[in-house]
């Protein structure tokens, strides 16, 4: 009889082990990044996990707001573990497509990732919206990040090292909290929003 199993499961980037009296070692995989000249033509790939510094190169990522059919937009609060921003309200959820992959695979596979939710009637918002930000330990973002909407029918499962906490709310109230209380939420999400307002656009269709 095994006494152990060192089991390693990978589903849409989580990794999954739920077979009683193992013992099971987490592994994480290589993630890459599209890197960009500044005319946004790709260039090359770089580890995920070591491409944000203070001097991150410009690189390719999304935005995505989920809402449900009541017309909420889901909202979370980054992890206390996050490398950048942490603790801090945001979009639904941001990511990176890798090499090859479509925003809308990407889409779907952070969401699951990071929500355990599936999402559908993906829609572009924002396609040109780029951004450079700086947290506060110094960390650079600097990304061209289309701006997608999407729906969901599901409950959120939130993954831990990723969302400390969610709530639905309405797009009003959204853009009233990131206006009255700015510091409170991701620098990128305020930039959308006011983009949006500019071009006479909603999140919430």
């Amino acid at each position: 009889m095994v006494d152990e199993l060192e089991v390693v499961l990978r589903h849409g980037g989580r990794f999954l082990a739920h077979w009683p009296n193992l013992s099971v070692q987490m592994t994480t995989f290589p993630e890459s990044v599209v890197l960009l000249a500044d005319d946004r033509t790709p260039v090359g790939t770089a580890d995920k996990f070591t491409v944000h510094t203070d001097h991150t190169p410009l690189h390719l990522a999304f935005s995505c707001h989920v809402r449900n059919t009541a017309g909420q937009v889901l909202v979370t609060r980054r992890a206390l573990s996050k490398k950048t921003w942490p603790g801090v309200w945001t979009n639904t959820f941001c990511g990176h497509p890798g090499p090859d992959e479509s925003f809308e695979d990407a889409i779907a596979r952070r969401a699951s990732r990071e929500l355990g939710i599936t999402v559908r009637d993906v829609e572009s918002v924002l396609p040109d919206f780029r951004y450079r930000a700086v947290d506060a330990s110094g960390i650079v973002e600097n990304e061209v990040c289309p701006v997608f909407r999407a729906v969901t029918d599901d409950v959120p499962a939130p993954a831990d090292d990723e969302v400390a906490e969610y709530a639905w709310v309405s797009e009003d109230e959204l853009r009233a909290s990131v206006t009255g209380a700015p510091f409170a939420w991701s620098p990128w999400l305020g930039w959308q929003l006011a983009e949006t307002e500019r071009a006479g656009l909603r999140i919430t269709p």
